[in-house]
């Protein structure tokens, strides 16, 4: 009967201490979950159908999914700590396929490790997506379901305020510089007619000058606060920061702003007292 109950808490024993590798925070406290298009383990977005069956498999979990570059709801673009970021991360190895879905939150912390997900077979998109369902077992048996949580829902991160900060700053900095072109212009008028044909051409000159349209084609690589733009080389061209919204990115080193408009990526920011406008061609 001893060797009996201590075999019972030894099982119980080894249950907990897996669990608590797996689980740093509570699930239900996070409203959404955003799934990358591209793994880095992979060259190209949606290899496999990869990312695609990692948002499916959340919803048949019970999460609301939402794929990266997909509308997404009012409160999330206020908050974004509302959402865990999914990743799926492998382990290389000779006879099989392993891989192991993370979630982080907004800071970057781990709050939830699955198993590492298995399998012999040898084709590799068959490979690859049951591995992914083997390591989706271990939500089964959470129950996950969403409880709103004031420190999530009424308050921003200290981090989202300061970018908030900046890139009001930087907004008001841009268009500072429009109204002194403005001015520069009206002042040109006043010399007369000669003085305004000479102003309007320089006045083209200089904007075909500052914006450009690159051709070149940069990959996002997701990083712990936001992505790194690279090259076919590959060379880090840009490092991006996430803001509390999903259009707008800090531009380190060059203190620019990254703003969606419409289908296009646009780059601003100042090179010697002039604001410099591109339109990057960025494959997420």
């Amino acid at each position: 009967m001893f060797k009996k109950y201590t075999l019972v808490f030894l099982i119980l024993g080894i249950s907990l201490i897996g669990f608590s590798q797996e689980m740093t925070g509570n699930l239900n406290d996070y409203k959404y979950v955003t799934v990358p298009k591209k793994y880095d383990f992979l060259k190209e977005a949606d290899t496999y159908q990869l990312n695609s069956l990692t948002k499916f498999l959340f919803e048949k979990y019970g999460f609301v999914a939402f794929m990266e570059g997909e509308e997404m709801p009012d409160d999330f673009k206020k908050n974004v700590c509302l959402a865990l970021d999914a990743n799926v991360l492998e382990d290389k190895g000779l006879f099989k396929t392993k891989l192991m879905v993370e979630l982080k939150d907004c800071q970057g912390k781990i709050v939830f490790t699955t198993k590492m997900g298995e399998t012999r077979e040898k084709e590799f998109k068959k490979a690859y997506q049951a591995a992914l369902r083997d390591a989706f077992t271990s939500f089964e048996g959470i129950n996950y379901q969403y409880v709103p949580n004031n420190k999530f829902d009424s308050e921003m991160t200290k981090a989202e305020s300061s970018n908030q900060e900046e890139i009001e700053k930087l907004k008001a900095e841009i268009e500072q510089l429009k109204e002194t072109k403005v001015q520069e212009t009206n002042t040109a008028v006043v010399a007369g007619e000669v003085g305004i044909a000479t102003a309007e051409v320089s006045n083209n000159k200089e904007k075909e000058a500052h914006i450009e349209i690159s051709k070149d084609v940069l990959y996002a690589q997701a990083t712990d606060d936001g992505y790194q733009l690279v090259d076919s080389s590959p060379k880090i061209v840009y490092k991006l920061k996430k803001t509390g919204s999903n259009s707008v990115f800090l531009v380190e080193s060059i203190n620019g702003v990254l703003t969606k408009k419409g289908n296009d990526w646009v780059l601003e920011y100042y090179d010697n007292g002039n604001l410099i406008q591109k339109t990057l061609n960025i494959k997420f």
